[in-house]
């Protein structure tokens, strides 16, 4: 195919990356754990850890997993926020020869019981904070061994002490539960140094995760993700941030992780690229405490910050945060939603850094496209497939159409996912016969090769016969002042089959419909005004801060017309 984007290409970008010269990511890990063993590698709540130390405890946990009986490409879970556990056992259950099946720790029991049951997971290590889920689905589902970790463990003597007892009795974080089988994440570790460790024999076409997706179109599938598919995306990733990376003056990265490392930008951005590149990863527990966070950034010079959206806008709106130091940043990958122009314009306001918005899926581990990590201003692009990435528009029979004109975003290159578990029929209706993925994205490519989102299929709104596109109308409506969120979605209609409703978060308390209806008749054309305007003291979002307009659409909506 015609590759026209890499005429967009900056100076010495390769064209290619050899994603076959590690074996397997642990080879990848354990290079990295040699090269840089007196490096930190992450650091929570001011407690830091190396990465000799982060190889010798991952052995050890390996070691007694290994030893639990689990025959390897066995399926082992991390339900864990960003602890210093979960690099742990992350390390340990690829060096043991097993499958990582990441799980959101907030999930209810029926959500845990369907990923449990469906990987098929024998194992999981858990935060205490969440055992109580897991007691609930003990005995439906195939586990057998649970490593129950706790917040202060790993912390030291009177801090981790102090931690725990405020975890549990102050802020009560932690409900009751009984897993009378369960073992210590400590005495896993402490078990696993008195046994033999037996390194895997691995190869790069072995399933390194499960990356379950969000389940919009019903019960959530397992991403199939080998060790080369993400080995891949590392390489890439490495690649694409060289330009900006050039000034950096050779010191080691820190990279803030404020993103839940279960979710596959984190595993991928943060974790698996910051462990290649010798990188101090700053984990941020509960990045929804901005002015905790701010405080947390006060403490580093840091040099990547990776975010979505919402979290970049609660970020420039904290007073605070304006007054830190920005002289060693470099990159800010925005991802995960659209990046709005307004937030993007305020954040290189105060940090005098862009955002560099990119696109990717759980199915593409996940980085596809991104804008150039050299780019001053927002680009309102997702940017330029990332080196050996080929990405087709094309139509609802897989035919590529015109340039410029819209269709369904596909994807192919060695980042993309084997297929969904077990699930050949599911996996079908996403593969083409020439290896290209369909993302269920409408887009638009231009002459220079960069493409443009227009939107989810199943989020476009169809007023009259008129496609209108929710990422338009709220990146537009995020630029009125009195606003500090918003989000978009269509709701039936008797006349027109569907109208817009724009659900608002007020930035100006005294912000009213009128003042909004007419910045909307000023902005859009007839069909794009929203017929229905809710304020809402806040918007429903993942745990990684996507705005959700499936739970928008699915409540029932309200008679508030404008």
């Amino acid at each position: 195919m015609d590759k026209i984007w890499l005429q967009s290409y900056p100076p010495g970008m390769p064209a290619e990356i050899n994603p076959d010269q590690y074996s397997s990511l642990v080879q990848l890990l354990e290079e990295s754990f040699s090269k840089f063993a007196d490096r930190n590698a992450f650091v929570c709540m001011d407690k830091f850890l190396t990465y000799r130390e982060l190889d010798a405890y991952s052995q050890k946990l390996a070691a007694w997993l290994q030893s639990r009986g689990l025959t390897p490409g066995a399926r082992v879970a991390l339900m864990m926020p960003n602890v210093l556990q979960y690099p742990i056992a992350l390390a340990a259950v690829l060096r043991a020869g097993y499958v990582v099946v990441n799980v959101n720790p907030l999930y209810t029991a029926r959500e845990l019981e369907h990923q449990i049951t469906d990987s098929g997971a024998e194992a999981i290590i858990v935060l205490e904070n969440f055992a109580h889920t897991v007691q609930k689905v003990m005995g439906k589902t195939p586990l057998r061994h649970v490593v129950v970790a706790n917040m202060g463990e790993l912390l030291g003597g009177a801090k981790g002490m102090v931690v725990n007892f405020v975890v549990r009795h102050v802020k009560k974080m932690v409900p009751e539960f009984s897993l009378p089988n369960m073992v210590t994440f400590k005495d896993a570790l402490a078990q696993g140094a008195r046994m033999t460790f037996k390194p895997a024999t691995l190869k790069a076409g072995d399933v390194a995760f499960l990356q379950y997706t969000g389940g919009t179109t019903g019960p959530s599938k397992g991403a199939t993700l080998t060790h080369r598919n993400v080995i891949a995306n590392v390489l890439q990733s490495e690649a694409w941030s060289a330009p900006a990376l050039g000034e950096a003056g050779g010191e080691p990265l820190t990279i803030v992780c404020a993103l839940p490392l279960y979710h596959i930008f984190a595993l991928t951005a943060c974790a698996m690229w910051g462990m290649r590149m010798g990188a101090l990863n700053v984990l941020i527990v509960n990045p929804r405490d901005i002015p905790g966070f701010v405080k947390e950034l006060a403490k580093y010079r840091f040099n990547m910050l990776p975010a979505v959206n919402t979290l970049y806008n609660a970020l420039v709106n904290n007073p605070d945060f304006a007054h830190l130091d920005f002289s060693g940043l470099r990159i800010c990958n925005g991802g995960g939603m659209a990046v709005q122009k307004a937030v993007a314009d305020k954040w290189r306001d105060i940090t005098g850094v862009a955002i560099i918005e990119g696109y990717g899926l759980s199915e593409t581990s996940p980085v596809a496209t991104c804008n150039r990590a050299d780019v001053l201003d927002f680009t309102g692009t997702i940017g330029l497939p990332v080196p050996s990435t080929d990405i087709a528009i094309i139509d609802d029979a897989g035919n590529p159409v015109a340039r410029g004109e819209s269709g369904e975003i596909a994807i192919r290159g060695p980042q993309v996912m084997q297929g969904y578990w077990k699930q050949p029929a599911e996996t079908a209706k996403v593969m083409t016969a020439d290896g290209f993925f369909r993302s269920g994205d409408i887009g638009i490519m231009d002459e220079g090769g960069y493409v443009r989102i227009v939107d989810r299929k199943k989020d476009m709104i169809l007023v009259s016969g008129f496609n209108v596109y929710p990422n338009e109308l709220e990146g537009v409506i995020a630029g009125h002042p009195g606003v500090l969120e918003c989000a978009v979605v269509g709701v039936p209609d008797a006349h027109s089959g569907e109208a817009v409703k724009v659900f608002v978060v007020k930035k100006d308390p005294g912000l009213t419909t009128d003042d909004l209806l007419a910045y909307c008749k000023q902005e859009f054309t007839g069909y794009k005004r929203p017929k229905y305007i809710e304020f809402r003291d806040e918007l429903p979002k993942t745990n990684v801060g996507k705005i959700l307009r499936r739970a928008l659409r699915d409540e029932k909506q309200a008679d508030t017309v404008a």
